[in-house]
């Protein structure tokens, strides 16, 4: 990579994760896609650039409208904004959709945004809400019982230490308030051994599990998985980045549950009678960043893109048991 390309990609607010191979596994690209994490708009101007006749980009932050304002004039009536969450992607979309792309996670600029608590590494208030509503993470640090923190550590972060976490938040609340990232991850990093060279920041896991807990980001993405299976039209293109691997089991699972392929399903489970196919996989392992792509955006390293071909079997309901959710979601919504 260039010294010019690579200060392009320091200066970018977000650089799209695998948006190459993604196109690429999706072409060619017609008619009308949605893109039900807009962020800065990397997706859908792929989308719209390879041929796309109109993309409704939706995301729950507001935000990022404002900041698309400079772009997204030139595609004219081409790109439709919408405030809500991917959830209900198939209200959003007023009609058989011919794709669907969801970049899962928290993008690039909001963890930039100090003041919008996602991250360890720059001190902020501690909110980590994607949207403008909800509890924040200094709720739930504040407010939860200590088994419920625990819980929540343990199972949207898989942190081993989470009960050890959780008496050291209880501990240090009830001196004071917990209100910023900084004096979180400092309580947590107090608590845990130094990590070694080359290892993440001891709070990486527990951010990440507030974040998930205060956004209901499985519960979204179980169900703008549903709502993708009703919007698409036979041989529409369901397209999913995902970024660890808790959110990657999820997605490999629904798809496998509703491809011909079945899987995702206990082996002392009863067998579950076949039922046809609502997706085809079009390629059963995942697509991973490249070389280039690491060394332009090594915040990729993690990302895991799945593709699948949508058939004309009705949309169904979904056994939410064989998905793969952490144990506090089984049974959720």
């Amino acid at each position: 990579m260039s010294s010019a390309q690579r200060r392009d990609a320091d200066n970018s607010p977000h650089i799209p994760v695998l948006l190459r191979p993604l196109l690429e596994a999706v072409s060619p690209v017609s008619g009308t896609w949605l893109d039900g994490t807009f962020g800065a708009g990397g997706y859908a101007q792929g989308l719209l650039d390879a041929g796309a006749e109109r993309v409704i980009g939706v995301d729950r932050d507001p935000s990022v409208f404002a900041m698309a304002e400079g772009w997204a004039a030139a595609y004219g009536d081409r790109l439709v904004l919408v405030e809500g969450t991917f959830s209900r992607l198939d209200d959003h979309a007023g009609g058989p959709l011919d794709g669907v792309v969801l970049d899962l996670g928290v993008s690039s600029m909001q963890l930039d945004q100090a003041e919008r608590g996602f991250s360890f590494l720059r001190d902020g208030p501690l909110d980590m809400r994607m949207g403008t509503d909800g509890i924040s993470a200094a709720d739930v640090v504040n407010n939860a019982a200590e088994a419920e923190i625990a819980d929540i550590l343990y199972h949207f972060g898989e942190e081993r230490a989470a009960r050890r976490i959780a008496r050291a938040i209880i501990a240090a609340r009830d001196v004071a308030p917990i209100v910023t990232t900084g004096q979180l991850a400092e309580v947590i990093s107090r608590c845990l051994p130094r990590p070694k060279p080359g290892q993440s920041h001891p709070a990486t896991r527990s951010f990440q599990a507030l974040r998930i807990a205060v956004n209901d980001e499985f519960g979204e993405l179980v169900a703008g998985l549903e709502a993708a299976e009703r919007a698409l039209k036979p041989g529409g293109k369901l397209a999913v980045v995902t970024f660890h691997s808790l959110e990657d089991r999820i997605v490999k699972r629904f798809l496998q549950a509703r491809s011909a392929g079945g899987g995702g399903g206990s082996r002392h489970a009863p067998e579950i009678v076949a039922e046809a196919p609502r997706f085809h996989l079009l390629q059963r392992r995942a697509i991973a960043p490249d070389a280039a792509e690491l060394e332009a955006n090594p915040r990729a390293r993690s990302a895991k893109l799945r593709v699948a071909i949508r058939t004309d079997a009705p949309a169904g309901p979904v056994d939410r048991t064989r998905l793969g959710l952490p144990a506090i979601m089984e049974g959720a919504r």
